[in-house]
């Protein structure tokens, strides 16, 4: 997914390869991940020309807030979740959240 995030397009499953870090993965490992990824939803897939092309179908952001999300709905008690949460960010964290809240201007998802 860094791959895909830090692309400015699509990119071939080559391309992916090429990007990643040290390892040494075969090309049917990518592939069969992008597939997986493809099927979650995650990835979206494109024919160009004899390639396929690939690319993410959220920002990074928008995929950690849905996990941020996920998790924050599995909890039982979401106000006491949210409120050890504010007790353990740190200050600069704090100040992102209140104005992120504030742009919201108590609008609701």
């Amino acid at each position: 997914m860094e791959v895909l995030w830090a692309a400015p397009g699509p990119v071939t499953a080559k391309q992916i390869l090429a990007g990643l870090d040290g390892g040494n993965l075969a090309m049917t490992t990518v592939l069969t991940v992008l597939s997986r990824l493809e099927r979650k939803g995650v990835v979206s897939r494109e024919r160009d020309g004899r390639a396929h092309t690939y690319q993410s179908t959220a920002s990074r952001a928008d995929h950690v807030a849905e996990l941020m999300r996920e998790v924050l709905g599995s909890t039982p008690d979401r106000a006491a979740a949210l409120a050890r949460f504010v007790t353990v960010v740190d200050a600069g964290d704090a100040a992102a959240l209140r104005d992120a809240l504030d742009d919201a201007g108590g609008r609701r998802p």
